[in-house]
């Protein structure tokens, strides 16, 4: 379908952004690429390509520009791979400068959002396995009792538990393994660093 010269501009920009990051670009970063100022104008030319089905788009949701020019499945989106985390005991994460593609349909807000590898056995009972990559999104409100954290305990050591609270200002870290105990400690000394939303392994 034909397009303005404008409507290829801001086609390319999605392209080579997403090719560089694995993510796709925000509005105002599309207009910072092609000196648009105004971010009215850049909805414009995006809306102009979903109607003529070279992009697609959800409503309400930052980064969440996908092509479809050729028919396919979403770009995959490419992730920090932030080293191991335990599915047991407490261990210190290192950082990495890794990264792992992820599909599309398990991001739902890639800036805010990484991978680990798991280590242990503590969550086998809800099909976490060793060896197994979760993706881990950060959220700016407390988790639900029952979602499972990555929990950062002293500022020191993180694990992967499902969280609860209990009476007291105690947090409860509870394995999904019924041979394994809990972990119990204040409130002060836990800092979620954000909520498991999917799951990968390979086969």
């Amino acid at each position: 379908m034909a397009l303005t010269r404008r409507q290829r501009e801001v086609l390319d920009v999605i392209r080579d952004f997403i090719e560089r990051h694995g993510y796709s670009p925000s509005l105002e970063e599309i207009g910072a690429a092609l000196g648009l100022s105004s971010v009215a104008t850049v909805h414009k030319h995006v809306t102009h390509l979903v109607d003529k089905g070279l992009v697609r788009r959800a409503w309400n949701q930052n980064r969440s520009i996908e092509l479809v020019e050729s028919g396919g499945d979403p770009s995959p989106v490419l992730l920090p791979l932030l080293g191991a985390i335990a599915a047991g005991s407490p261990v210190e994460v290192f950082e990495t400068r890794d990264y792992v593609r992820v599909p599309a349909d398990l991001v739902r807000d890639p800036g805010r959002s990484f991978a680990l590898r798991v280590r242990g056995e503590s969550m086998i009972d809800e099909h976490i396995q060793d060896g197994d990559l979760v993706v881990v999104e950060r959220r700016d409100d407390l988790p639900r009792d029952g979602d499972t954290v990555v929990a950062l305990v002293d500022d020191a050591e993180a694990t992967l538990k499902r969280y609860y609270r209990e009476a007291g200002g105690v947090i409860r870290l509870q394995p999904a393994n019924r041979d394994m105990l809990p972990i119990r400690v204040a409130a002060e000394r836990v800092r979620v660093q954000g909520t498991v939303v999917a799951l990968i392994r390979k086969y």
